[in-house]
């Protein structure tokens, strides 16, 4: 059985920092593409950052320069380095296996950015 489990969320100023990591267990972690999506109050579930089995990365155009994903094979966990924080970058974040918004998800993680 899949499990994707977010931490790392929290209450942060804008312009700071906050790490999100995602363990994944149940599955041939290192063969699968993982991606980071979040969702804001009333709005639709959108893509942050996708990351390869290979390690190549994308972005969405809004986080590009601030966030960076990666991923450690050896801990079966993908990460999220969030900088210079935006209010408009509140919202639950969510992992998913695979990094094409279907299939597993993990239960989210709330991210708050205070101006």
């Amino acid at each position: 059985q899949v499990q994707l489990v977010e931490s790392g969320g929290g209450l942060v100023q804008a312009g700071g920092s906050l790490r999100l990591s995602c363990a994944v267990s149940g599955t041939i972690f290192r063969l699968s593409a993982m991606g980071w999506y979040r969702q804001a109050p009333g709005k639709q579930r959108e893509l942050v950052a996708t990351i390869t089995s290979g390690g190549s990365t994308n972005y969405a155009d809004s986080v590009k320069g601030r966030f960076t994903i990666s991923r450690d094979n050896a801990k079966n966990t993908v990460y999220l380095q969030m900088n210079s924080l935006k209010p408009e970058d509140t919202a639950v974040y969510y992992c998913n296996l695979g990094g094409r918004g279907i299939g597993s998800w993990g239960q989210g993680t709330q991210v708050t950015v205070s101006s």
